[in-house]
């Protein structure tokens, strides 16, 4: 069991984990011998959130709770109040996860974080612009590591900017091998094209439902 948590905040970016949520909770283009997934929310508490579209979302968990090894995977959203001393606790379970060998992934301005906090000193990653961590991110100093790219998949840490969420949600996708390779490239040609010919290609192929 593979359990991949969603780590949420208030102002929670919505759309910057939109397509790597739905298609690890729906399974809908999961290959046959897919590993079992469960995506959960985690949270300081258990007290509601709202995000930045205005929706209240009540976790599933809290910070304590999130399993340390290889088979954890956290996700880390954008949100306007990263600046918020009480995430300390979760850009410290970030560094813990990294060790373990779990995956962690982060967009926007959940890479101001993990820069500040020295994570991305000595590993590829991206962000926003090299200037935005560096204005946001004092201690920052993984500037020769940065790469100007919607995405950067590193392993086990794969970071994005805020116009990066299809790319980092197919990256995440590929880290965790649910879709078949050409699921997953169509997949990804038909949402960040919209031609329809890439529509009939995913569907061609996904197994044939009996």
């Amino acid at each position: 069991m593979i359990t991949v948590y969603v780590y949420i905040l208030d102002t929670l970016a919505d759309w910057e984990i939109g397509y790597a949520t739905a298609e690890l909770n729906s399974k809908r283009f999961f290959k046959k011998d897919a590993p079992n997934i469960s995506v959960k929310t985690a949270g300081i508490s258990k007290e509601p959130v709202k995000t930045m579209g205005g929706f209240a979302i009540i976790p599933d968990c809290s910070i304590g709770d999130i399993a340390v090894n290889e088979k954890s995977v956290l996700l880390l959203p954008g949100a306007n109040t990263w600046n918020d001393m009480k995430h300390g606790a979760i850009i410290e379970k970030a560094g813990e996860l990294l060790l373990a060998g779990a995956t962690v992934c982060a967009i926007c301005g959940a890479t101001a974080v993990l820069a500040n906090a020295g994570l991305l000193d000595h590993r590829p990653h991206t962000s926003n612009g090299m200037g935005y961590l560096e204005m946001c991110s004092p201690h920052y100093k993984g500037q020769h590591f940065y790469v100007d790219t919607p995405s950067v998949a590193d392993h086990n840490l794969i970071t994005a900017g805020s116009t990066g969420a299809l790319l980092w949600a197919r990256q995440i996708i590929e880290r965790l091998e649910v879709f078949q390779p050409d699921t997953l490239d169509a997949w990804y040609n038909y949402f960040s094209s919209g031609k329809e010919q890439h529509f009939f290609a995913l569907m061609q192929t996904l197994p044939i439902s009996k």
